[in-house]
């Protein structure tokens, strides 16, 4: 029965049940926002779905607990190492994914109302300032509270949101952070005149 598709959210959970001896979809779920959750996106009701899923393959066993809460613990089988083994061999060639709806605004800015790029600049840089201080937190814990291969994901993590904070934070300091319309442009319906964020805060306005 250990013949079906696994997918990333399949390894996922073999990997995170293997690391911890024993997991609920709870415990799942709990470690996984707080490590992995951090730079690979899913919807965490799979974390339910996906533990009975491999247990009815044989790559989980599953245990019922009597009294209480009745939770549903999982546990690696031999099967279920042999194939998170298995990926772990396998060298990972594919593509980034970057899903990534501040840069998203940004592609179509030039189709947008004046103030509209420093208002997303300045909230992505307080978005990724935040993230950076989470990683800063995690990086910071004992060096037995994380595996090696967690805190290597995180040297990467805070490199990425460094450069992204510099990036937001140059893009709402430059002058008249509006969006530039190209040519051919689509050309917004008429409304009120909009005065970009930079002349207000200079005490400047409309003549």
């Amino acid at each position: 029965m250990a013949g079906i598709a696994l997918t990333p959210v399949s390894y996922l959970v073999l990997g995170e049940v293997a690391r911890r001896g024993s997991a609920t979809p709870y415990e799942l779920k709990v470690a996984v926002a707080g490590s992995i959750g951090n730079f690979w996106s899913f919807p965490h009701a799979q974390l339910y779905k996906e533990p009975p899923r491999l247990a009815a393959a044989g790559l989980l066993s599953e245990e019922r607990e009597e009294s209480g809460r009745r939770r549903r613990i999982f546990r690696l089988t031999d099967a279920g190492r042999s194939r998170l083994a298995a990926w772990l061999t396998v060298p990972e060639a594919g593509r980034t994914e970057l899903r990534d709806p501040g840069l998203l605004k940004l592609a179509f800015a030039d189709l947008g109302r004046p103030g509209d790029v420093s208002r997303l600049a300045r909230a992505q840089a307080a978005a990724h300032r935040a993230h950076l201080e989470v990683y800063r937190s995690l990086i910071a814990l004992p060096a037995g509270a994380l595996a090696w291969s967690l805190r290597r994901t995180l040297d990467l993590g805070l490199g990425y949101e460094e450069l992204a904070v510099e990036f937001w934070e140059r893009l709402a300091a430059e002058p008249g952070g509006v969006a530039r319309r190209s040519a051919g442009g689509a050309v917004p319906a008429p409304g009120p005149q909009v005065v970009p964020d930079d002349v207000v805060a200079e005490g400047g306005g409309i003549g």
